[in-house]
């Protein structure tokens, strides 16, 4: 399994990976921001799952968001949170969201997104 993983702050970055390491994803590409996360995408099309921060520079998970959708309707994209306001939710479901996560969130939470999205392999 192939995941994008995009947050601004590398400390998020290297908990998510870890995490995503522990459940048997063999490769993870990391982004450090919403425009980089567009570009790895456009150059990574067999991205299996996004994991994507909200609150970006240069673009945020819900611009990541659109523009995967446009280029890709059936590409889970998951986006990642501090903050669960309704309607933050609702514009994300709006714009193609697959499913959402609160921060803070312990790998057992990020195991059920990913085994809900497409990963029955990982452990």
């Amino acid at each position: 399994m192939k995941v994008l993983v995009a947050d601004d702050s590398r400390m998020m970055r290297t908990v998510i990976r870890r995490s995503l390491e522990t459940l048997k994803v063999d490769t993870i590409l990391e982004a450090a921001d919403g425009a980089e996360a567009v570009t790895l995408y456009q150059d990574n099309t067999d991205v299996d799952l996004v994991l994507s921060d909200w609150n970006m520079p240069n673009k945020t998970g819900i611009e990541v968001l659109r523009e995967i959708r446009a280029q890709d309707s059936k590409v889970p994209v998951i986006l990642i949170t501090t903050e669960a306001d309704r309607s933050r939710v609702m514009e994300a479901i709006e714009a193609g969201v697959s499913d959402y996560i609160v921060k803070p969130f312990d790998t057992e939470t990020l195991r059920e997104k990913l085994e809900k999205h497409g990963c029955g392999a990982c452990a």
